[in-house]
């Protein structure tokens, strides 16, 4: 009993770490948008994670029985997808409703796993279902019945992310915590070299999120570019232990502190101090996560 009280404090801990550094990372990759495409600091996000993983490889190697490569390949191109329009959309709205739709992936993941798995919602499972997506349409204040761009990928960052984050709970069995951060990062890495590659002969203005030509980073910008690096890594890292050592539910729970922690960084960087709608919103989302996930574990 005690230890199992151990590993769930320690998921805690590890989510709240991870949490604050989600938020510390998503402040400088704003920074950065005002500079580069958001491509370009996608691809020197998950540089430095791949550099960092590289670097304690070289101390302490992998150790896994490994055995499922194409799972590992699916969660490194959601989570790449997941996060390239996450930073788009940290580079056009508010950090908090950047955030805020990201943390959507608990109500997707219930979601697919109807859809797919034919797991059991029941009444209260799809009503957190409902209770999100209003959450979603509060935040995005669509004109009309029409969403926008930005929202459009705020359900793409929480979709791809769900698809991810339910990989890795099934990968952690099989490879070393390490294996599965380089498996974003590196895809993360390759794809956006790939993408600024071509941008030179795609004119297509309502693509922007997916093409972007390189801008030589200069001065400061280096700074910023190492800390949201360093920041990316540690939060990617800590919350893999986190899901690695306790329940996914409660560490999916304290997971929606990095939503206070990014409007309160986003108030001192410049973003206007969310109206109304915006925090019943983020209530909705963060009230329709924790319902499906008490359902979920109702049902386990």
């Amino acid at each position: 009993m005690r230890e199992r009280i151990g590993r769930i404090d320690a998921g805690i801990r590890y989510m709240l770490f991870a949490s604050l550094m989600f938020a510390l990372m998503g402040v400088f990759a704003k920074l950065l948008s005002g500079t580069m495409p958001s491509l370009e600091v996608v691809f020197f996000r998950n540089l430095f994670g791949v550099l960092l993983i590289a670097a304690t490889l070289i101390k302490r190697p992998m150790r896994h029985t490994g055995g499922r490569p194409w799972l590992l390949f699916f969660r490194g191109m959601m989570g790449f997808l997941a996060l390239l329009a996450f930073f788009y959309n940290i580079a056009h709205i508010p950090l908090g409703d950047a955030m805020t739709y990201s943390k959507t992936s608990p109500v997707f993941t219930a979601l697919f796993a109807w859809l797919f798995l034919k797991e059991r919602l029941g009444a209260v499972g799809w009503a957190a279902l409902i209770l999100g997506f209003a959450g979603i349409v509060l935040i995005a204040k669509p004109t009309g019945m029409m969403l926008d761009k930005t929202a459009w990928l705020g359900i793409l960052s929480g979709a791809g992310a769900a698809l991810a984050y339910t990989a890795v709970r099934e990968l952690r069995s099989y490879y070393d915590t390490r294996a599965i951060v380089l498996s974003f990062t590196g895809i993360g890495t390759i794809g956006p070299l790939l993408l600024m590659a071509v941008s030179p002969y795609v004119d297509l203005p309502e693509l922007d999120m997916l093409f972007g030509e390189f801008v030589m980073p200069r001065g400061e910008t280096w700074l910023y570019l190492c800390a949201m690096g360093i920041f990316a890594t540690l939060a990617q890292f800590y919350m893999t232990k986190a899901y690695g050592v306790t329940q996914a539910g409660i560490v999916g729970a304290v997971s929606y502190s990095n939503i206070l922690f990014s409007i309160l960084f986003g108030l001192l960087i410049g973003d206007p101090f969310p109206d109304v709608a915006t925090w019943v919103g983020i209530g909705l989302i963060v009230a329709a996560g924790l319902a499906v996930t008490g359902v979920k574990r109702t049902v386990r």
